[in-house]
Parts: structure tokens; sequence; C-alpha cells
């Protein structure tokens, strides 16, 4: 029977997430690209490990926030995707940008969804509708805009009142 099985194991410990929430996110993008048979494993790890991975299997020394193979088999009826997300950086990024783990986790998870489904963000214009695309399906999902957030964070109200983005 075809189905959108979820996967998550977290090494990060302090790194608290509403995994059921995540699986449905999960399900919803590849239910969303019409992917009707998926295996999804997300693991969470923390900078050094997700620094390791980054330089393995692309030869990269930076921390990322997130990393997706497709370990995809030709012919197979099955797509086997596999993320790993930051949840160091998750951590650290939702307390500077005032929003929970589960909602930065869940822009990690859903970035690199979309790319295991050929989105790229090479170029301006593909990043721009590729973040438009992570923030609809996150709106969706009751996760709220993450990335919007990150482009124009909440600056403090004055006694004016909000101000205006320049």
């Amino acid at each position: 029977m075809p189905g959108v099985t979820v996967n998550v194991v977290s090494e990060v410990k302090a790194v608290r997430f509403p995994r059921q929430k995540l699986a449905k996110l999960v399900r919803a993008v590849c239910t969303r690209f019409g992917l009707e048979n998926a295996a999804v494993d997300i693991a969470i790890v923390d900078n050094s490990s997700i620094r390791k991975l980054n330089k393995r299997f692309l030869n990269r020394k930076a921390v990322t926030d997130c990393l997706a193979f497709d370990l995809s088999q030709p012919g197979e009826n099955l797509r086997r995707f596999e993320l790993v997300v930051n949840g160091e950086r998750a951590a650290s990024e939702s307390a500077q940008r005032n929003h929970s783990v589960g909602a930065e986790v869940a822009l990690y998870v859903t970035h690199g969804l979309l790319h295991n489904l050929g989105f790229n963000d090479l170029l301006p214009k593909d990043a721009k509708r590729m973040h438009r695309l992570e923030d609809e399906i996150l709106q969706q999902q009751g996760f709220g805009r993450i990335y919007e957030k990150m482009k124009n964070p909440q600056r403090p109200a004055t006694p004016f009142g909000r101000p205006k983005n320049l």
C-alpha cells in the first residue's frame, strides 16, 4: 500500500520539536508534489556532525542548516529521501528570530525536501521562488512565514509604533 513514511531521530537532546507536526508537514509536501510512495528519514544533528557530513559529501568545511540526499533507486516505485538537519543552528536561529525551534526545523526540512524534488536556489530568481514556496507551505501547515521573518525580522516597537521597513 503506497504512503509516505517519516522517521525522525535526534542526537540533539536540548532541541524540542513537534515530531507529529513535522511528519504531517513532510506528508503534505510529498502529496503536494504527487509523491504517493516515499520514505523520508530525518536526522537532527549538531554543528559538529553536520560540518563533518558537509565536508564528506560536498567537500565544504562550513556548518550548514540542512543536507538533503535522494537515495531513490532507478526504476524503484519508492522515493527515498534522507534529510540531515542542524538542530543546534535551529535553536540559535529561532531564538534570534523570535519563533519556535520547531518552526525553524520545519523550514530546514521543507527546504531539503524541495531540493530533493528538483528545486534549487542557486540563481536569485530561483531562490526567491523557492523561499516563497517554503513560506506558503509552512504557513499552510501552521508554522507561519519563517523565511520572510528571516528577511524582515521584527524590530522593536518605538513610542510611535512599529518602524516601517525602509
